[in-house]
């Protein structure tokens, strides 16, 4: 959530800072400013809502200055408005900051004792006033920064300037990522390597604690202690044709067909094709020495670790536990000695995510973590790291990062269950081929766009929606209520379908669309007398399925998607992309914001 960038140039920097930011947009915001300075004075514009705000407010009054900071805010502490926009600045100091000071009022009762005076409701406000009044105490601003992060409790990243300070910018990280940008006579600060690609691909990623002085030609990074250290220059690939939309009217929708591709992708990395098997690198440990294994994840990414539950308990044959990871941490779950512990999160930076990871590791597990970022924090955490391939997803809807980490855990199911010892080599190589086969199998989903966006003429004026499934299918069920509900603002809930006569059937009539996901596979009999229970009291069933199932049931539903016949292993991973199709559809015919829904971020770094 949030985005931070800062630029010591060699010529005025606001045009550039605002190209940043908008390069950050994914992450979701809903105000924004920047700050310079001026013949050494600091000078602001803040604006509430979208970009174009700010951008006509610079139009209208432009501002000049070498150095500079911006951010896009969205809203935790205090309204989303002008006032408590950033950056936040006194007289001497303009900083803006990701994250929550949590002990912010204990701070600001402090400095209100010592004369300062708060313009806005935000806890970040509290940190300017205090880099101010160490500064007034006569500390030089290197000093002032690290007797300020001393002070300071809560998970944040924060770039600073100085009012008579063009050749001096702090930037500092505890729980929410910030990395640093090496240019040409120039230096930069961002919260990813995406905000800074149009300028440098030199990028150094902050360890946790990490702050860092930098001046136009060069970063001095000291860890917490305060003590000098050293951190890697690596090459980032990221460029700015990764957010670009192209031909495409959004992001998620452009998102959704790069599927079959990326998919592809992540599968080639883990796939051998001389032995026609799957091969997991630098794998650390021996599934069958594991007693058991624990998934956690937020989100969309939940929903794929709960099918990957079924994946090792049925394939594998391993007992796993799944856990939301903001309730994980305060269950004081009982961890046995050997257990691994596997993390999913596109952005490798989710907070209640690392924080999970970091108390695994305390009592012992084995990390394995699954991210779309590989030297994102929760990586950097992990003995084993296995990369989604999805490539930048600026849509805060996951799509692509959702089939491409499913994909991963097969190919770690699979190879969890040959080590276990419970799939045999006939067994083994039926299900890497109905995997090598899901890119192709994507491509002839992608075909039913036009019905789908048919389906949502009849569905977007719907208050409600269901969403049923078995099995795997559950999950998915889930995942498109989700959707639905993030990007339409529709009120959709997923359900086992088994549940339905414990309660959602209340719910059912003429003015209710049902989704039901089912595959024909061992759960699909079950599934056809649910239909039937919601198509007798009048539901408008859509039914997702293959062509026998459709031929089973489709005379039932108010409409049938037919999809492709796959092994029932692969099933969720093709049925998760017409549910992300419908969603789409049904919020463009709604007007909202698809590709920034509000009040959402895309990388929730905050608890």
């Amino acid at each position: 959530m949030c985005g931070i960038i800062g630029i010591i140039g060699r010529q005025d920097v606001a045009t550039r800072v605002v190209e940043g930011l908008k390069r950050l947009e994914y992450r979701g915001y809903d105000s924004a400013g920047i700050a310079t300075l001026v013949n050494g004075h600091i000078d602001r514009r803040r604006a509430e809502g979208k970009l174009f705000n700010l951008s006509n407010r610079l139009d209208e009054a432009p501002l000049r200055g070498d150095i500079g900071i911006g951010h896009t805010r969205w809203a935790t502490h205090g309204v989303p408005n002008e006032i408590n926009a950033h950056p936040h600045a006194t007289e001497r100091v303009a900083l803006v900051h990701n994250g929550i000071i949590e002990n912010f009022k204990e701070l600001k009762e402090e400095l209100l004792d010592h004369g300062s005076n708060f313009a806005s409701e935000t806890d970040t406000e509290v940190v300017a006033h205090l880099l101010t009044q160490y500064l007034n105490e006569g500390m030089d601003p290197v000093a002032a920064a690290e007797a300020t992060l001393k002070r300071l409790e809560g998970a944040f990243a924060l770039a600073v300037i100085f009012s008579g300070e063009h050749d001096l910018m702090i930037g500092a990280r505890r729980g929410s990522p910030l990395v640093v940008g090496y240019g040409d006579g120039e230096m930069f600060l961002g919260s990813d390597a995406i905000a800074l690609a149009p300028w440098t691909n030199r990028i150094s990623y902050l360890d946790e604690g990490d702050w860092v002085v930098v001046h136009r030609d060069s970063a001095e990074v000291r860890d917490a202690a305060g003590r000098k250290v050293e951190r890697e220059i690596k090459l980032t690939a990221a460029s700015l044709g990764d957010i670009s939309k192209g031909n495409y009217r959004h992001y998620m929708l452009k998102e959704i067909y790069e599927q079959p591709t990326v998919i592809g992708d992540t599968i080639h990395s883990y796939f051998n094709p001389d032995e026609r098997s799957i091969q997991l690198p630098d794998l650390t440990f021996d599934f069958s020495e594991v007693p058991k294994v624990t998934v956690i994840a937020c989100g969309t990414s939940f929903y794929a670790a709960m099918i990957a539950k079924y994946w090792f308990e049925s394939v594998a044959r391993l007992p796993v536990d799944i856990d939301i990871a903001s309730e994980f941490r305060y269950r004081d779950t009982p961890l046995p000695e050997g257990g691994v512990a596997i993390f999913i999160s596109q952005s490798g930076e989710t907070m209640d995510t690392l924080e999970a990871l970091k108390l695994c590791k305390q009592q012992g597990q084995r990390i394995m973590a699954i991210v779309n970022v590989p030297d994102s924090s929760i990586a950097r955490e992990s003995e084993v790291v296995l990369q989604t391939l999805a490539g930048p997803e600026i849509g805060v809807a996951s799509t692509k990062a959702f089939t491409t980490q499913l994909v991963t855990l097969a190919c770690i199911v699979i190879t969890a269950a040959k080590q276990c010892g419970t799939l045999e080599a006939r067994d083994e190589a039926i299900l890497s081929q109905a995997i090598t086969e899901v890119p192709s199998r994507a491509v002839e989903v992608l075909h039913h766009d036009d019905r789908l966006r048919e389906l949502a003429q009849e569905m977007f004026k719907a208050r409600d929606a269901l969403y049923l499934g078995r099995g795997t299918g559950f999950p998915i069920a889930l995942e498109g209520a989700l959707k639905l509900k993030e990007i339409s603002y529709i009120h959709a809930e997923g359900y086992p379908a088994g549940e339905m006569k414990h309660g959602p059937i209340a719910l059912i009539d003429e003015q209710v669309p049902v989704i039901v996901v089912a595959p024909k596979d061992k759960w699909f009999e079950k599934v056809a007398s649910n239909i039937q229970e919601v198509s007798a009291r009048g539901g408008k069933v859509v039914l997702l399925s293959d062509a026998e199932g459709v031929g089973h049931v489709g005379d039932m539903a108010w409409a049938a998607i037919q999809l492709p016949t796959v092994h029932a292993f692969v099933a969720p991973i093709l049925y998760a992309i017409p549910v992300q199709l419908l969603a789409y559809h049904i919020a463009v015919l709604k007007g909202t914001d698809v590709d920034q829904p509000r009040n959402l971020a895309k990388s929730v770094t905050v608890e």
